[in-house]
Formats: C-alpha cells, sequence, structure tokens
C-alpha cells in the first residue's frame, strides 16, 4: 500500500511539473503575442475643440467606434475633445507635426486656405441637400488645391451646422442692429470681414475662451450652431438669442500628407472609409439637434426672436464682392456654389 502511495505520488509531482512548463510556455506565447500586437498596433489621436454633448463630439465618438471596430487589431481611434490638445491653430500645427494624426477643423480652414472663405459668405448654404451638390461637384477641386498648398488633406466632410447670434445687449432683427456690439469670431478673416460690414467691433477668439469672455463682459456676443451654444452653455450666460442662420460651416475631417502616407495602408483606408461613413449619422444628429437644442436655450430663459433674412443677404452684396476680388478664384467659386442650389 505504501510503494502505491508513493508511485501516485510520484505521477502526482510529475504531473505538476508538467502543467507548471505548460503554464510558464503558454505565458510566454501571451506575452509575445501582446508584445506583437503592440509592435504592429497603430494609435491614432484624433483631435477636436467641441464639448461633450456638441456635434463635434458625437461625430468623432461615432467616428471612432465605427473606426475601432473594423481596425481590430490592427490600431486604435482615441479621442481628445474639448481642446485638450490645443485650440484649432495649435492642432493644425501638430498634425503638420505629426504628434497628433487627425483633426476636425470648421472655420479656421479659411484662414489656412483663402477658397474656403467662400463658406464664410452670407447665405450662400442654403440647405444640406444643397451642401452635398457642393461637396461632389466644388470641394474636390478645392481639397486638391489645400493638399498642394498646405499638405493638408481631407479625408470627409461633416458639419458645424447653420450659425445663429447670440448677445447681452439686444434682439437683432437686422444688420444696423449689431452696431457696436463686441461680437466674437472665429478666427477666419472674412468673417470678421462680414461682420464689420454689418457695424459690428468683431474679435476671433477661441472657442474654449468665449464662456469666460461673455460671462465678463469682455465679447457681448458670439455666433455659432445650436450644437456648439448649447454643449458649451452660453445660454447662462446671453440673454438674446437672433436665429439668422447667416453661415453654414461644414467641418473637415483632415490630416497631413507626411504622416498620413507613414500609417499602414489598410489602416488609412479604414480610417477614410469609416470617416465617410460617418457624415450620414453627422447630418442625422445635426438635424436632431437643430429641434432639441432650441428648447434647451429657450428654457434658459434666452430671449429668442427671428432676424429679418432678407435685410442681412441685401447688406451682404460688399463681402461677396470683396471675396471675388481678393481671391483669384473667388468669383468662380461664389459662381459655382451659388448655381448648385437650383
Amino acid at each position: 500500500m505504501a510503494q502505491l502511495f508513493n508511485r501516485l505520488l510520484l505521477i502526482n509531482n510529475k504531473g505538476r511539473s508538467i502543467m507548471s512548463k505548460i503554464n510558464k510556455l503558454f505565458a510566454i506565447f501571451i506575452s509575445t503575442l501582446l508584445v506583437t500586437f503592440s509592435a504592429n498596433s497603430v494609435e491614432v489621436k484624433f483631435g477636436h475643440v467641441g464639448k461633450p454633448g456638441s456635434l463635434f463630439s458625437a461625430s468623432v465618438d461615432h467616428f471612432a467606434k465605427l473606426a475601432n471596430k473594423r481596425l481590430g487589431s490592427k490600431g486604435k481611434v482615441s479621442v481628445f475633445g474639448s481642446s485638450q490638445l490645443g485650440k484649432d491653430k495649435q492642432g493644425m500645427q501638430k498634425l503638420k507635426l505629426g504628434t497628433v494624426n487627425m483633426w476636425l477643423p470648421s472655420s479656421v480652414m479659411a484662414s489656412i486656405h483663402d477658397e474656403f472663405g467662400v463658406f464664410d459668405m452670407p447665405f450662400i448654404i442654403k440647405n444640406r441637400s444643397h451642401m452635398n451638390k457642393v461637396e461632389k461637384q466644388v470641394l474636390p477641386g478645392m481639397f486638391k488645391n489645400l493638399e498642394a498648398k498646405t499638405g493638408y488633406k481631407v479625408i470627409a466632410v461633416w458639419e458645424n451646422g447653420f450659425r445663429h447670434i447670440t448677445n447681452n445687449v439686444r434682439a437683432i432683427n437686422s444688420p444696423g442692429d449689431l452696431k457696436g456690439i463686441k461680437l466674437r469670431t472665429p478666427k477666419s478673416k472674412w468673417r470678421v470681414k462680414m461682420f464689420q460690414s454689418y457695424g459690428a467691433n468683431p474679435t476671433p477668439m477661441a472657442f474654449s475662451e468665449v464662456f469666460t469672455a461673455l460671462k465678463t463682459g469682455t465679447m457681448d456676443g458670439q455666433e455659432n450652431p445650436y450644437a456648439q451654444i448649447a454643449s458649451a452653455k452660453f445660454q447662462e450666460v446671453q440673454k438674446y438669442l437672433s436665429i439668422t442662420g447667416h453661415v453654414y460651416t461644414p467641418a473637415y475631417v483632415t490630416v497631413h500628407k507626411d504622416h498620413w502616407n507613414k500609417l499602414p495602408a489598410d489602416v488609412r483606408k479604414i480610417l477614410e472609409k469609416s470617416a465617410k461613413d460617418t457624415q450620414k449619422f453627422v447630418y442625422k444628429e445635426a438635424a436632431s439637434l437643430e429641434k432639441s437644442l432650441l428648447g434647451v436655450i429657450k428654457g434658459a430663459g434666452v430671449k429668442v426672436n427671428t432676424a429679418n433674412k432678407d435685410a442681412f443677404i441685401k447688406a451682404s452684396k460688399g463681402i461677396y464682392d470683396q471675396f471675388a476680388s481678393e481671391v483669384s478664384t473667388g468669383g468662380s467659386l461664389i459662381k459655382k456654389v451659388s448655381s448648385l442650389a437650383k
């Protein structure tokens, strides 16, 4: 009996030794697998200035979820919103340096390449159907010129939205009501020129600084789509919202060719397709937010009025003429974009 017990004990010890070796081999295999994954996996940093609850935030988050599902072990999109990686100017510079892979600029593009100022022409974009035609028939040429001049490459078009004016002085019914109002604008010289022509005192300022400027009175007002207004809580520091829809601003999913081309081809293909596929979600979300967020702004006690659109259109002829004369392709761009509204 004792011999049988010792034999069983020996077998058991040998079994444990074999299992121990198997466990060690398995651990080495997993470790090697993880190292291989780490070496081959790509982190794609996507930055933007949108606050949580904004259209920018919803758009980039949707894209990241879609892209990451498709990328699998090839890589991962990491999102940095709320200006975590800097304001638009810094973000675009980081794209050029390669410290960030993707950025979502909007109005600032007019300061990077003059042709994008066409979207600062008041009321030139009538609706999303019109914008869809412009994307297909006008933007490809603009994107080609942008890449040749700056190295920036746009891989998809999303939306910032139709812009409206808020302020603490008075309701804006016509351009004359803007006289003397200190108005924050994005860094777009054509947006500045437009509001100067209306009699306002426009000042370019980073989006992340606007709330404080409005609260302290450094600025009287600002202009943005409902999604940006509500997500940044401007309704808490503004008395009036005037529905103007004076400008429709696209958003551009942007990379820099020097660093974009260093990513594996299959990763680039997945990212570009996912960005384009996200557009349908963006337009649907934008339309939904336009309806719901106006109620949020009204609910905060902001007085809302609909401005005299015809008066603004009449007052905007000068800015169209100036764009056509100062930008070499300005006149033809205005003509092309306007013709597609019919």
